[in-house]
């Protein structure tokens, strides 16, 4: 499949999950979810795998990278994210998560060695730009409502989606290396998501989560949505771009999905952009077709 395709199905899927992600907030502890989100993920790749006739036994070796990708990719992240969420407006985090342009070549320069490009410099900050000039009035704001209550929550909302952003960046650092051990795109997801659902379980035990489902219809089909859609195929996507084209390119999908986001609620909400967002689309969507189109 061409590059341009899957960086368009992941794009398009991610761009909508921020809004299934709220459908599994507040009944069901933020751990709880994740957990089962990527057991019923793996699940999926297992059985997949397994029709395709993929090998899924994997060296001790590789199988200690992939559990660390699991704990960094789908267990840290994914639980700052979904706790994130519940004190700062999902535009900010949006913004936050934007940031990977930036740690992605800073982090490959310190584990890889791998020089710093001014192109994709140049283009992470356009880049962060237009996040921010999309979401400015939500932003603004949150911002305002923290100056007037003096809201301490933000501040943890703020720290955990920065871990997030980290931690998303690094399972990509982890990810090279685990390559070097196994190849196999969708065997070494079936694993690293079986890890981080193991991490992610260990914390909830820890922390005493309650384990009950909810029984409601939103719940579940926005669990479907998350697991099916968001982690198998959009994640399946996005790691082949990884191999193919690199980390530092691939992470502008950060930079479309919230493009994508606004789209939606466009279409679904009569939401209308004002001048200030529109240049801000301009500029999400200039950046990424001026870093994909580069050669290095």
């Amino acid at each position: 499949m061409p590059n341009s395709v899957l960086f368009i199905i992941a794009s398009l899927i991610w761009g909508s999950t921020f809004w299934a992600i709220t459908q599994q907030l507040g009944s069901v502890p933020p751990a709880v979810s994740v957990a089962v989100r990527f057991s019923l993920a793996a699940l999926c790749l297992f059985v997949w795998c397994t029709v395709r006739g993929d090998r899924l036994r994997f060296s001790w070796r590789a199988q200690a990278w992939l559990a660390l990708q699991g704990f960094f990719t789908f267990s840290l992240s994914y639980v700052c994210t979904y706790s994130s969420e519940q004190y700062l407006v999902s535009a900010l985090v949006s913004v936050l998560f934007a940031l990977m342009v930036i740690w992605s070549p800073l982090l490959e320069h310190v584990f890889y060695a791998r020089p710093l490009n001014w192109r994709i410099w140049c283009a992470a900050a356009v880049a962060i730009t237009g996040v921010v000039l999309l979401f400015f009035p939500a932003l603004r704001e949150q911002f305002f409502s923290v100056q007037h209550t003096r809201d301490k929550n933000f501040v943890l909302g703020l720290v955990l989606a920065l871990i997030a952003t980290l931690a998303s960046t690094m399972g990509n650092i982890v990810l090279l290396q685990a390559r070097k051990h196994e190849t196999g795109v969708l065997a070494s997801m079936a694993w690293a998501m079986t890890w981080g659902s193991v991490w992610v379980a260990c914390y909830a035990g820890l922390m005493g989560e309650s384990w009950v489902l909810p029984t409601t219809v939103s719940y579940w089909l926005s669990l479907v949505y998350l697991s099916v859609f968001g982690s198998v195929i959009a994640f399946a996507c996005y790691f082949t771009l990884i191999h193919r084209i690199g980390a530092q390119k691939t992470v502008f999908i950060g930079v479309v999905t919230p493009v994508i986001s606004v789209v939606l609620s466009m279409r679904l909400e009569d939401y209308r952009p004002g001048g200030i967002e529109i240049v801000g689309i301009l500029l999400c969507l200039s950046s990424v077709v001026w870093v994909l189109r580069s050669k290095s």
